[in-house]
């Protein structure tokens, strides 16, 4: 995966928005005004996602490039350091996840919006 294909796989879910809320190198992705995913558009390329607590610190065991968040609140978010060693189809599905987690604690009127197509 490179910044593009994640860039681009963000939008392409329903409600999503993208911004440089920060500074200029950090891309953030939203989706109903709540953050899902970010990454820093120069240097070495890594994406934050929200992930599940338990699974969080499962994946930091298990994935050498999965490292608390950074910046972020390291019990809900991870890092993920794009080395090659975590296939794509895995990033995929934590994106979906981190976009899921998000969109489910949304509150209902916002969820309604969204699945309207918001």
């Amino acid at each position: 995966m490179n910044i593009e294909e994640f860039r681009n796989y963000c939008l392409a879910k329903n409600g999503v928005t993208e911004s440089l809320p920060f500074d200029n190198e950090t891309l953030v992705f939203k989706v109903m005004n709540k953050m899902f995913g970010l990454t820093n558009i120069h240097g070495d390329f890594s994406i934050n996602l929200k992930c599940d607590t338990e699974k969080a610190i499962e994946l930091r065991g298990l994935y050498p490039s999965v490292l608390p968040g950074y910046h972020m609140n390291k019990k809900h978010w991870n890092t993920i350091i794009i080395d090659g060693s975590v296939n794509d189809d895995l990033l995929f599905e934590w994106i979906d996840e981190s976009y899921n987690l998000v969109v489910e604690n949304l509150p209902v009127k916002v969820r309604n919006e969204l699945r309207r197509g918001g």
